[in-house]
């Protein structure tokens, strides 16, 4: 056995023997590259590819591979950074957009102390906190597409972006996310984790897999490896501390992921430190934040997809993938977790959701539930995109910005359990279904479930 082979095995005993003592999960090494790789990194802002992939870059690039960096939004909505670097309020459109293309500016500057030249680097200029909305409401014929939070922008502003002046709408990401993906035919893909609290991360997910969909019979399908960023206490301790393991997030121990793991080595870990520093605008708003990800191993791991097996039977046969194999991804400051478990049954033809909370619902609580369909022979622009809405007024079903009615769609409640039938029709008789549950007070998020893929069977 070679010195690195000997490394890796003693570097995963000792992981596997820490996971065990500190009851952080187990991990599992994740397979090296070679020359016959082309790896493509999708990063939700500029930051991310750096601190969730440094590692990966440098080991993939030595193994003779091919990488290239996608970056989905500039980030240019993060006002308290923008703050704390300019030591003043930003307010203007110009000054905001500003702000994005400085953040651009440092992806590149880091990506290439891991290795990468400017053109491996793709910006998509998409907006920073606005893309799970698009997702999920923004497609086909809109009066006007989705307007950016801070910028106030409509369309991609920047330049130098895939696809500048493309409209703010789910078709200009999914087809520069498959332009991307078919021009390169990747071998491996790392993306943004569907538990991510940040909203852009777990869209991002979602944009890659539905643009993966759509390609399968045009590309060899590749390895899908998402990595996961932000999670509510994880990690710690907080600093740059590169001895230490990147342990699973105690709410996934139980989780139905298999974790991946790669270890760094001391050239790689302080390459990797070097390249986080570039990141000045973010490093100063949280300067023991981003380094906390220089540790010797970077961390993988995706859910499973989830068959739902067609029943005839008058009570439903229910998977369950309770807290832990859907976990919460988000909950407000103050609040404790709401949702208990979610799980899934087909009768029929109709679709059957059941949540189950922790507490009885009060008349400031608020659920729901989304529900978006996919079929091979569709656009996925054409196909509905379900929210179902219980609150204070009631029972409401939307697709997308759309208030529809329908007779067909009911729910049963009590206290703590809520149980949705939606007919598959309503749905576009769809092959896979990407679902996720949310509570919320008013306009704050309470407690929300990771995104899953269920295939219809």
């Amino acid at each position: 056995m070679n010195r690195v082979g000997f490394f890796m095995v003693g570097w995963l005993v000792l992981s596997l023997g820490m996971a065990s003592s500190s009851s952080a999960g187990v991990m599992i090494p994740l397979t090296v590259f070679t020359d016959k790789d082309k790896v493509l990194i999708m990063a939700p802002h500029p930051d991310d590819e750096g601190i969730a992939t440094g590692g990966i870059i440098q080991q993939a690039l030595k193994a003779g591979a091919e990488v290239r960096v996608v970056l989905m939004t500039n980030g240019e909505n993060n006002e308290l950074s923008f703050i704390v670097y300019k030591k003043r309020p930003v307010l203007r459109s110009k000054e905001i957009l500003a702000m994005g293309e400085m953040r651009y500016k440092e992806s590149l500057a880091a990506t290439g102390i891991l290795g990468l030249k400017p053109q491996d680097i793709i910006a998509l200029g998409y907006p920073d906190f606005g893309t799970m909305d698009i997702l999920t409401q923004y497609w086909g014929p809109v009066r006007r597409p989705f307007r950016a939070m801070l910028s106030r922008q409509r369309y991609v502003p920047y330049s130098d972006a895939l696809s500048f002046g493309a409209p703010y709408v789910g078709e200009s990401i999914l087809n520069d996310l498959k332009t991307v993906i078919k021009d390169f035919q990747p071998t491996k893909i790392f993306v943004s984790h569907p538990a991510d609290t940040n909203r852009d991360h777990r869209a991002l997910y979602l944009f890659t897999r539905i643009a993966l969909w759509d390609l399968e019979d045009e590309i060899v399908v590749p390895e899908v490896h998402p990595y996961i960023v932000h999670v509510v206490g994880w990690p710690k301790p907080r600093g740059y501390e590169p001895s230490l393991i990147l342990y699973v997030p105690a709410d996934f121990v139980n989780s139905d992921i298999q974790w991946e793991t790669v270890p760094l080595q001391d050239s790689e870990i302080l390459r990797k430190h070097e390249a986080i520093k570039q990141y000045v605008s973010q490093v100063k708003y949280a300067p023991n934040y981003l380094v906390t990800f220089v540790r010797s191993n970077e961390l993988f791991g995706d859910y499973p997809s989830i068959p739902i097996i067609r029943q005839m039977t008058s009570v439903p046969a229910w998977q369950c993938v309770g807290k832990d194999d859907g976990a919460a991804v988000g909950k407000l400051k103050g609040y404790a977790e709401t949702i208990a478990s979610t799980s899934y049954a087909r009768q029929g033809n109709n679709f059957l959701v059941k949540l189950v909370l922790k507490r009885a619902m009060d008349k400031d609580m608020g659920v729901s539930v989304f529900l978006m369909g996919y079929r091979s022979d569709m656009p996925f622009a054409e196909m509905p995109k379900l929210n179902l809405l219980v609150g204070i007024d009631g029972f409401h079903i939307k697709d997308r910005k759309k208030n529809i009615a329908s007779k067909e769609v009911m729910l049963t409640s009590n206290d703590r359990e809520l149980i949705f039938t939606v007919p598959l029709s309503l749905l576009g008789l769809p092959e896979r279904i990407l679902s996720s549950a949310k509570t919320s007070r008013y306009d704050l998020t309470l407690d929300e479930t990771a995104w899953r893929v269920l295939l219809i069977k």
